[in-house]
């Protein structure tokens, strides 16, 4: 980063994961707008490369046919946090990828190793060119897309903490409901073959169940600031 005009700051690089509902888009958004970082919600990737398959006729729960589409969606990731957006083939799809549909069927198109390669190479990509530094957040970041990240968070809440939140979101939906679907989702996710949602080793675990949103972004800030002063 010394060429040309360096920062005056070090650049950052910063892994949030966890599961659904424990506020990590929030947080990461929140915290990459406090201090001037990039921002990536890697889910929306997954996300988008869902809905193309479902748009194009692509069964996901097929893994070789959606392995041999892996490379033909072009997603672009805008990584502002306080307008983050998202296109395929230059479509915004930033209201499309979360309908119930794409939600039920991205676990098992995240699963297809050929699926995470691709995405995991255009993620490398856009954290290598943020220039001040970038919020990373999904939930194989600090175990595989990012392994040498600066800071790695794991932000974790009881399942039924979680599902009040996302029921919250879901505006009205059946907490029970969300909650068996959030468990379900999070036992696809962990116990997948290929990147895994895991706790990288090094990573420190915020526990967000009882904390508000304000407070869960302190938190992350100040850890921010402790490993930028610590460069």
């Amino acid at each position: 980063m010394e060429n040309g005009a360096a920062p005056t700051v070090p650049a950052v690089i910063v892994a949030i994961d966890g599961p659904s509902g424990t506020g990590k888009s929030s947080t990461s958004k929140a915290v990459a707008a406090q201090l001037g970082l990039s921002y990536l919600d890697t889910g929306a990737q997954y996300r988008a490369i869902t809905w193309w398959m479902v748009s194009n006729g692509i069964d996901p729960d097929d893994p070789h046919a959606v392995a041999a589409a892996a490379g033909k969606p072009e997603i672009v990731s805008g990584t502002d946090p306080a307008g983050p957006t998202i296109t395929v083939d230059g479509v915004d799809v930033a209201g499309p990828i979360r309908t119930q549909e794409v939600t039920s069927k991205v676990s098992a198109v995240s699963a297809v190793p050929e699926i995470r390669a691709r995405i995991t190479k255009l993620q490398r990509s856009i954290a290598a060119a943020a220039p001040l530094g970038i919020v990373v957040e999904g939930r194989d970041i600090g175990t595989v897309v990012l392994p040498d990240a600066d800071l790695k968070i794991f932000l974790t809440a009881s399942a039924e903490a979680r599902a009040a939140r996302r029921s919250g979101e879901l505006k009205g939906a059946d907490v029970n409901a969300t909650r068996e679907a959030l468990i379900k989702r999070d036992t696809a996710d962990s116990s997948r073959k290929t990147a895994p949602l895991a706790k990288a080793g090094d990573a420190v675990e915020v526990d967000t169940t009882a904390l508000t949103l304000a407070q869960v972004i302190e938190c992350v800030v100040t850890l921010v600031e402790e490993k930028r002063a610590g460069k």
